[in-house]
């Protein structure tokens, strides 16, 4: 809302330095200061407030034996406020609100933050211990997947001039001038990718800073990533699609990246707040919407490799549990506990040193995501 207000003010008076207010690159970096800015101010009230509540988190049961995850057990949960404020509000200030591609991804975000935040209510105000019940959270997240590619495929006019001719369209990794065309099967794909990747951020938040810190590092990429895919001279450069009107994502992961840094403030090892499914499904949405939005599907193996194996780990957790058992009337599993973090707890080695060598593994993904686009 800010920038009409700067573009209004800058083409009807002139004053000398308000052209700057056009350049993505300042936006995406006032949107980034601003999200800090919003979550260093809200953060402490939105905590405080969820203490005097007694929104806590449980301490998890599976880790007791070793007394793992103790101190953890009264801390605030649904600190997914926080970064949704601080998320969405730059968004708003920032970004150009007629671009399409910025309305799609905001709408993901929000609409997976109301279901994570009733899945948060419903467990830790209403006392269910599952909280919201497994098929309606799918149903969530599969509608906003369905609405997502639905307007990509039949509507594609609405996104950007020339959109039409590569909304089925992704780039395939380590190929030059090749892309993949996944015709009617499409809409199936970005459900799939939506699902998966909220399921999958959700799945990896279990230690202190570990989900928020990983998303961040992913979100600096995708900002490189859309503001690349935007620019007709880096598109034309790397030889990769040029999609119009897709650079202005930036200010939006921009606003990502300063309310991933500002809450890793307070959920930095000893966490103050656990920001719960509010924030990890939101989060999780938006990396796969953003992932869609510029066409760059297949490397989101790669670059959400951290979150693509710790859902891996589960699976094949439970895969072999429900294999064993039925075969020897007698469950076993390959995995101490999962998800893979938890494991590794297990082991002995501390969170704090897991979450830096996760967030080591999550920086060497996004080099190779980003040398993908020379590299072919």
């Amino acid at each position: 809302m800010l920038y009409f207000l700067l573009e209004w003010i800058h083409t009807t008076f002139d004053p000398p330095g308000f052209g700057v207010f056009q350049f993505i690159t300042f936006r995406a970096a006032a949107a980034a200061i601003t999200a800090m800015i919003i979550s260093f101010f809200i953060g402490p009230k939105i905590i405080a407030k969820l203490k005097s509540m007694q929104i806590g988190e449980q301490a998890k049961s599976e880790l007791m034996d070793k007394g793992l995850h103790l101190n953890k057990a009264g801390t605030p949960t649904m600190g997914g406020l926080i970064v949704l404020s601080s998320l969405l509000i730059p968004s708003l200030l920032w970004a150009d609100m007629t671009n399409m591609f910025v309305i799609m991804v905001i709408l993901v975000t929000a609409w997976l933050g109301v279901v994570g935040f009733l899945d948060d209510y419903l467990k830790v105000i209403k006392k269910l211990p599952k909280g919201l019940v497994g098929r309606y959270k799918i149903l969530g997240q599969v509608s906003i997947g369905l609405i997502l590619g639905t307007t990509i495929y039949f509507f594609p006019e609405m996104y950007s001039e020339g959109f039409a001719e590569i909304s089925t369209l992704t780039t395939v990794p380590f190929a030059k001038d090749l892309n993949f065309d996944f015709g009617i099967f499409y809409i199936p794909m970005v459900v799939f990718i939506i699902t998966a990747t909220s399921n999958a951020v959700n799945l990896t938040d279990g230690l202190d800073g570990l989900a928020i810190g990983t998303v961040s590092i992913v979100g600096l990429t995708l900002a490189l990533l859309s503001y690349f895919t935007g620019n007709t001279f880096f598109a034309n450069y790397l030889n990769i699609m040029f999609i119009q009107g897709s650079g202005e994502l930036t200010v939006f992961t921009a606003a990502l990246i300063g309310a991933g840094i500002g809450f890793l403030w307070y959920n930095s090892y000893p966490a103050q707040v656990f920001m719960g499914d509010t924030g990890s499904l939101a989060l999780g949405g938006a990396v796969g919407a953003m992932i869609i939005l510029i066409k760059k599907e297949f490397l989101l193996p790669i670059l959400g490799g951290l979150f693509f194996v710790e859902a891996l780990s589960v699976i094949i957790q439970v895969t072999y549990f429900r294999y064993t058992k039925n075969k020897t009337g007698v469950g076993k599993r390959i995995f101490r506990i999962a998800p893979l973090h938890h494991h590794f707890e297990k082991t002995g080695i501390h969170e704090s040193k897991i979450v830096t060598r996760f967030y080591i593994v999550g920086i060497i993904l996004a080099i190779i995501t980003m040398a993908t686009l020379k590299v072919r």
